[in-house]
Protein backbone atom coordinates (compact mmCIF):
# COMPACT_ATOMS: atom_id res chain seq x y z
CA UNK A 1 0.00 0.00 0.00
CA UNK A 2 1.39 3.39 -1.03
CA UNK A 3 1.40 6.35 1.31
CA UNK A 4 -0.17 8.13 -1.65
CA UNK A 5 -3.34 6.14 -0.96
CA UNK A 6 -3.68 7.77 2.45
CA UNK A 7 -5.87 10.50 0.97
CA UNK A 8 -8.67 7.88 0.89
CA UNK A 9 -9.62 8.04 4.60
CA UNK A 10 -10.29 11.76 4.32
CA UNK A 11 -12.32 11.20 1.17
CA UNK A 12 -14.42 8.52 2.89
CA UNK A 13 -14.96 10.66 5.99
CA UNK A 14 -16.01 13.64 3.90
CA UNK A 15 -18.46 11.45 2.00
CA UNK A 16 -19.82 9.99 5.22
CA UNK A 17 -20.40 13.47 6.64
CA UNK A 18 -22.82 14.30 3.82
CA UNK A 19 -24.39 10.85 3.41
CA UNK A 20 -27.83 10.43 4.99
CA UNK A 21 -28.07 6.67 4.36
CA UNK A 22 -27.34 3.84 6.78
CA UNK A 23 -23.96 3.41 5.06
CA UNK A 24 -22.63 6.62 6.62
CA UNK A 25 -21.42 5.01 9.87
CA UNK A 26 -19.76 2.19 7.92
CA UNK A 27 -17.87 4.64 5.70
CA UNK A 28 -16.71 6.70 8.67
CA UNK A 29 -15.56 3.58 10.56
CA UNK A 30 -13.54 2.48 7.52
CA UNK A 31 -12.03 5.97 7.27
CA UNK A 32 -10.94 5.84 10.93
CA UNK A 33 -9.36 2.39 10.53
CA UNK A 34 -7.45 3.43 7.41
CA UNK A 35 -6.25 6.61 9.11
CA UNK A 36 -4.88 4.50 11.97
CA UNK A 37 -2.98 2.39 9.40
CA UNK A 38 -1.59 5.48 7.67
CA UNK A 39 -0.46 6.99 10.98
CA UNK A 40 1.36 3.75 11.76
CA UNK A 41 3.25 4.09 8.49
CA UNK A 42 4.96 6.93 10.33
CA UNK A 43 4.98 5.69 13.88
CA UNK A 44 6.50 2.29 13.05
CA UNK A 45 9.84 3.56 11.70
CA UNK A 46 12.91 4.67 13.61
CA UNK A 47 12.63 8.23 12.23
CA UNK A 48 8.83 8.34 12.76
CA UNK A 49 8.44 9.23 9.08
CA UNK A 50 6.65 7.00 6.57
CA UNK A 51 8.23 5.11 3.73
CA UNK A 52 6.86 5.49 0.22
CA UNK A 53 4.98 2.19 0.43
CA UNK A 54 4.43 -0.82 2.69
CA UNK A 55 4.14 -4.56 2.23
CA UNK A 56 1.45 -6.57 4.01
CA UNK A 57 1.71 -10.32 4.55
CA UNK A 58 -0.96 -12.27 6.36
CA UNK A 59 -0.06 -12.97 9.97
CA UNK A 60 2.92 -10.58 9.91
CA UNK A 61 3.54 -6.95 10.72
CA UNK A 62 3.66 -4.58 7.77
CA UNK A 63 7.16 -3.70 6.58
CA UNK A 64 8.59 -0.78 4.64
CA UNK A 65 8.84 -1.43 0.91
CA UNK A 66 10.34 1.62 -0.78
CA UNK A 67 12.08 3.41 2.05
CA UNK A 68 12.34 7.04 0.98
CA UNK A 69 10.18 9.86 2.33
CA UNK A 70 9.59 13.00 0.27
CA UNK A 71 7.26 14.70 2.78
CA UNK A 72 3.99 13.82 1.09
CA UNK A 73 0.72 15.42 2.30
CA UNK A 74 -1.85 12.60 2.01
CA UNK A 75 -1.82 11.34 5.61
CA UNK A 76 -1.91 14.88 7.01
CA UNK A 77 -4.80 15.66 4.66
CA UNK A 78 -6.84 12.77 6.07
CA UNK A 79 -5.98 13.73 9.66
CA UNK A 80 -7.34 17.22 8.96
CA UNK A 81 -10.61 15.85 7.55
CA UNK A 82 -11.03 13.30 10.35
CA UNK A 83 -10.44 15.90 13.05
CA UNK A 84 -12.87 18.40 11.53
CA UNK A 85 -15.57 15.79 10.96
CA UNK A 86 -15.29 13.86 14.26
CA UNK A 87 -13.79 16.46 16.61
CA UNK A 88 -11.50 13.73 17.97
CA UNK A 89 -8.32 15.38 19.31
CA UNK A 90 -6.38 12.16 18.66
CA UNK A 91 -6.00 13.21 15.03
CA UNK A 92 -4.37 16.46 16.09
CA UNK A 93 -2.02 14.52 18.37
CA UNK A 94 -1.00 12.27 15.48
CA UNK A 95 -0.48 15.29 13.24
CA UNK A 96 1.72 16.91 15.87
CA UNK A 97 3.82 13.72 16.10
CA UNK A 98 4.38 13.80 12.33
CA UNK A 99 5.20 17.51 12.33
CA UNK A 100 7.78 17.02 15.09
CA UNK A 101 9.34 14.20 13.07
CA UNK A 102 9.61 16.51 10.05
CA UNK A 103 11.26 19.14 12.25
CA UNK A 104 13.71 16.67 13.74
CA UNK A 105 14.58 14.60 10.67
CA UNK A 106 14.20 16.87 7.63
CA UNK A 107 14.81 20.46 8.79
CA UNK A 108 18.06 22.04 7.59
CA UNK A 109 19.37 25.62 7.65
CA UNK A 110 17.92 26.48 4.23
CA UNK A 111 14.57 24.68 4.51
CA UNK A 112 13.48 21.03 4.52
CA UNK A 113 14.65 17.96 2.62
CA UNK A 114 13.35 14.43 2.17
CA UNK A 115 14.92 11.23 3.44
CA UNK A 116 16.53 8.62 1.25
CA UNK A 117 15.85 6.02 3.94
CA UNK A 118 13.36 6.32 6.81
CA UNK A 119 15.22 3.59 8.70
CA UNK A 120 18.67 5.16 8.65
CA UNK A 121 17.58 8.80 8.48
CA UNK A 122 19.87 9.57 5.53
CA UNK A 123 18.79 12.86 3.93
CA UNK A 124 18.40 13.69 0.27
CA UNK A 125 19.05 17.18 -1.16
CA UNK A 126 15.61 18.30 -2.36
CA UNK A 127 12.54 20.00 -0.92
CA UNK A 128 9.44 19.14 -2.95
CA UNK A 129 7.17 22.06 -3.81
CA UNK A 130 4.12 20.20 -2.48
CA UNK A 131 5.62 20.19 1.01
CA UNK A 132 4.88 23.91 1.20
CA UNK A 133 1.78 23.94 -0.99
CA UNK A 134 0.03 20.91 0.54
CA UNK A 135 1.70 19.24 3.54
CA UNK A 136 2.22 22.40 5.58
CA UNK A 137 -1.14 23.81 4.44
CA UNK A 138 -2.99 20.77 5.79
CA UNK A 139 -0.96 20.90 9.00
CA UNK A 140 -1.95 24.55 9.40
CA UNK A 141 -5.61 23.70 8.84
CA UNK A 142 -5.38 20.74 11.25
CA UNK A 143 -4.48 23.16 14.05
CA UNK A 144 -6.83 25.96 12.94
CA UNK A 145 -10.47 26.44 13.95
CA UNK A 146 -12.98 24.78 11.57
CA UNK A 147 -14.11 28.28 10.56
CA UNK A 148 -10.85 28.68 8.59
CA UNK A 149 -11.85 27.53 5.07
CA UNK A 150 -14.95 25.68 6.35
CA UNK A 151 -15.66 22.38 4.61
CA UNK A 152 -19.31 23.22 3.99
CA UNK A 153 -18.25 26.21 1.87
CA UNK A 154 -15.02 25.06 0.24
CA UNK A 155 -13.66 21.90 -1.38
CA UNK A 156 -9.98 21.10 -1.86
CA UNK A 157 -8.77 19.69 -5.16
CA UNK A 158 -5.97 17.13 -5.40
CA UNK A 159 -3.35 19.89 -5.15
CA UNK A 160 -4.90 21.35 -1.97
CA UNK A 161 -6.30 24.42 -3.74
CA UNK A 162 -9.56 25.53 -2.05
CA UNK A 163 -12.44 26.00 -4.47
CA UNK A 164 -15.61 27.83 -3.43
CA UNK A 165 -18.76 25.70 -3.46
CA UNK A 166 -21.40 27.40 -5.65
CA UNK A 167 -24.96 26.00 -5.59
CA UNK A 168 -26.53 24.85 -8.83
CA UNK A 169 -29.20 27.20 -10.16
CA UNK A 170 -31.80 24.44 -10.18
CA UNK A 171 -31.08 23.51 -6.54
CA UNK A 172 -32.00 26.89 -5.01
CA UNK A 173 -35.70 27.89 -5.08
CA UNK A 174 -36.42 30.99 -7.21
CA UNK A 175 -32.70 31.62 -7.72
CA UNK A 176 -32.99 31.12 -11.47
CA UNK A 177 -36.04 33.40 -11.65
CA UNK A 178 -34.28 36.06 -9.61
CA UNK A 179 -31.19 35.89 -11.80
CA UNK A 180 -33.32 36.05 -14.97
CA UNK A 181 -35.02 39.16 -13.58
CA UNK A 182 -31.66 40.68 -12.68
CA UNK A 183 -30.31 39.95 -16.15
CA UNK A 184 -33.42 41.53 -17.76
CA UNK A 185 -32.99 44.68 -15.66
CA UNK A 186 -29.31 44.78 -16.57
CA UNK A 187 -30.14 44.54 -20.28
CA UNK A 188 -32.66 47.38 -19.92
CA UNK A 189 -30.11 49.45 -18.02
CA UNK A 190 -27.50 48.78 -20.72
CA UNK A 191 -29.98 49.79 -23.41
CA UNK A 192 -30.80 53.02 -21.59
CA UNK A 193 -27.12 53.69 -21.15
CA UNK A 194 -26.41 53.08 -24.83
CA UNK A 195 -29.39 55.25 -25.82
CA UNK A 196 -28.10 58.01 -23.60
CA UNK A 197 -24.67 57.76 -25.20
CA UNK A 198 -26.21 57.90 -28.67
CA UNK A 199 -28.17 61.04 -27.73
CA UNK A 200 -24.99 62.67 -26.44
CA UNK A 201 -23.09 61.78 -29.61
CA UNK A 202 -25.97 63.17 -31.71
CA UNK A 203 -25.90 66.48 -29.88
CA UNK A 204 -22.14 66.73 -30.36
CA UNK A 205 -22.47 66.06 -34.10
CA UNK A 206 -25.23 68.66 -34.46
CA UNK A 207 -23.15 71.21 -32.56
CA UNK A 208 -20.18 70.59 -34.85
CA UNK A 209 -22.38 70.98 -37.95
CA UNK A 210 -23.84 74.25 -36.63
CA UNK A 211 -20.40 75.62 -35.91
CA UNK A 212 -19.21 74.59 -39.37
CA UNK A 213 -22.14 76.34 -41.09
CA UNK A 214 -21.60 79.48 -39.01
CA UNK A 215 -17.93 79.53 -40.01
CA UNK A 216 -18.80 79.13 -43.67
CA UNK A 217 -21.29 82.02 -43.51
CA UNK A 218 -18.64 84.26 -41.99
CA UNK A 219 -16.16 83.27 -44.67
CA UNK A 220 -18.73 83.95 -47.37
CA UNK A 221 -19.32 87.49 -46.13
CA UNK A 222 -15.60 88.10 -45.92
CA UNK A 223 -15.05 86.93 -49.49
CA UNK A 224 -17.85 89.12 -50.77
CA UNK A 225 -19.95 86.34 -52.22
CA UNK A 226 -23.68 86.05 -51.77
CA UNK A 227 -25.11 83.64 -49.25
CA UNK A 228 -26.87 80.61 -50.66
CA UNK A 229 -29.65 78.53 -49.15
CA UNK A 230 -27.13 76.04 -47.84
CA UNK A 231 -25.44 78.75 -45.79
CA UNK A 232 -28.59 79.28 -43.75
Amino acid sequence: MDELACFAPGMLALGASTDDTDKSAEYLSLAEELTWTCYNFYNSTRTKLAGENYIFNEGEDMVVGTSWNIMRPETIESLMYLWRITGNETYRDWGWDIFQAFEKQTRIDSGYVGLRDVNSGEKDDMMQSFFLAETLKYLYLLFSPPSVIPLDQWVFNTEAHPIKIVPRLDSVPNLGVQQDSQQTEQVKSDQRSRHGRFETIGRIKNNILERTKHRERLLGRKEGRKLTSTDI
